[in-house]
């Protein structure tokens, strides 16, 4: 059997949090249909665990149109009901709605800035925050700037954007590489 490259800790145990760490978490992503699809996820992750998000994530795929912000942000009542009923989701009405809120946000953003990946990166300079970190326990849940990124997106009607989702989503998109600096993804990320 190959031996496993060293990695952080957190996905040990699940195939699926392995491929996810492997490919897509902590690297840079740009594109405002893949961060809104993450600022959503993050949002119905509230209070639940990362790993649940993940098993539901192609249904929620089917049920919010491919995360298209522009459809999203016309949902109405008929069809938050039909999400409600879809058990292939996370049916949280308030969750829902709120997804229909950030759509809304999302686009007045795009109005201001012409992107969200403009107006969001701009919070870190443009660059990915490289932390260093040696062990898990290192590992902060909300920083400085997530609190202020947090701030700001309330301010702009966003919902679930507390600075503890806030800061996942930077982690989610690769705007902090958190990866455990024994973590064979730290120095590819850096590499980057």
């Amino acid at each position: 059997m190959k031996k496993r490259k060293q990695t952080c800790e957190w996905p040990a145990a699940d195939p699926l949090l392995m491929k996810y760490h492997d490919r897509e978490w902590g690297v840079p992503l740009h594109g405002d249909r893949k961060l809104f699809e993450f600022l959503t996820l993050e949002g119905f992750q509230a209070g639940l665990s990362w790993l649940t998000i993940l098993r539901k994530r192609e249904n929620f795929r089917k049920a919010f149109d491919n995360f298209d912000f522009n459809k999203i942000a016309r949902y109405d009542e008929r069809k938050i009901n039909s999400l409600l009923k879809d058990s292939g989701i996370i049916r949280n009405k308030l969750k829902i709605t709120g997804a229909v809120t950030n759509a809304n946000a999302f686009l007045e953003v795009r109005r201001e800035y012409g992107t969200f990946d403009k107006y969001i990166w701009r919070f870190s300079g443009g660059t990915p925050i490289h932390n260093g970190f040696a062990s898990s326990q290192e590992l902060p849940a909300k920083t400085e700037l997530s609190e202020r990124i947090s701030k700001d997106l309330k301010k702009r009607g966003f919902k679930f954007v507390g600075s503890t989702i806030v800061y996942a989503h930077m982690q989610a998109t690769g705007m902090v590489n958190d990866h455990l600096t024994k973590c064979f993804r730290y120095k590819e990320l850096i590499a980057k």
